[in-house]
């Protein structure tokens, strides 16, 4: 096994399946199964999901909401699909629990690193909920916040697409995969790779990140085991 703690940042879109909204059942359960497997294999996972396939807080201030307000609801989007998938974990066999960044027992424990870093040990799957507790950050950031936080050995960004490409490969068809890239070469060819708050603090910190396609079955295991998948970004 090649990671052996990662943070896996999953977008709350991709929970909606071929739906604009909501949760797909059939999804969620092929996340959890390759979240449990991995966890049966001996790595130890932390997860940070998005909201979006609920509520998104920038598109909220287009609704007329106040983006204080909006980013709140969209952490507390985050929590409801946090709360899914850990129900999946639990149904299927595994271990999981939700903390929250903001207090909300009986929901959720209050995120604790030491308390996280515990659980992960006694093979728990710790899904961190409620984005970082203030507005005006991401998940994104959330997640390379968390990565940081608990010494993770990997960012793994699970994504639709399998990789990072010079261009949107789903609008041009001659966009070209990226095996490996730099923190700096992402920057210089302005690469949506994460936001810059993200992306800055995985820098700053030597946090690598690697971005592949979740929803091919089997990928995340074979990530941790140390197969070449999606895009490496680093220092």
């Amino acid at each position: 096994m090649k990671y052996s703690r990662i943070l896996l940042k999953l977008s709350g879109e991709s929970l909606s399946g071929n739906s604009s909204h909501g949760i797909s059942d059939s999804v969620l359960e092929e996340y959890a199964n390759q979240v449990i497997d991995v966890s049966k294999e001996g790595a130890e996972v932390a997860i940070v999901i998005g909201g979006g396939n609920i509520f998104r807080g920038v598109s909220g201030t287009e609704s007329g909401f106040d983006r204080v307000k909006g980013d709140q609801m969209g952490m507390l989007a985050t929590v409801i699909n946090s709360l899914a998938l850990e129900s999946a974990i639990t149904r299927l066999g595994g271990m999981a629990k939700v903390f929250t960044s903001i207090r909300m027992e009986p929901v959720g424990e209050l995120y604790n690193r030491d308390k996280v870093l515990e659980a992960m040990k006694n093979k728990t799957v710790c899904i961190l909920a409620g984005g970082t507790g203030n507005p005006f950050f991401t998940t994104d950031t959330a997640a390379a916040l968390r990565a940081v936080e608990i010494g993770a050995d990997v960012l793994l960004k699970g994504t639709r697409v399998d990789g990072v490409y010079s261009a949107d490969p789903e609008k041009d068809p001659k966009a070209e995969k990226f095996d490996k890239i730099s923190f700096e070469e992402v920057i210089s060819k302005r690469l949506k790779v994460m936001d810059s708050t993200a992306f800055t603090l995985c820098r700053d910190n030597n946090m690598p990140m690697i971005v592949f396609d979740m929803n091919k079955p089997g990928n995340l295991i074979k990530l941790v085991d140390g197969a070449i998948i999606g895009t490496l970004v680093s220092n």
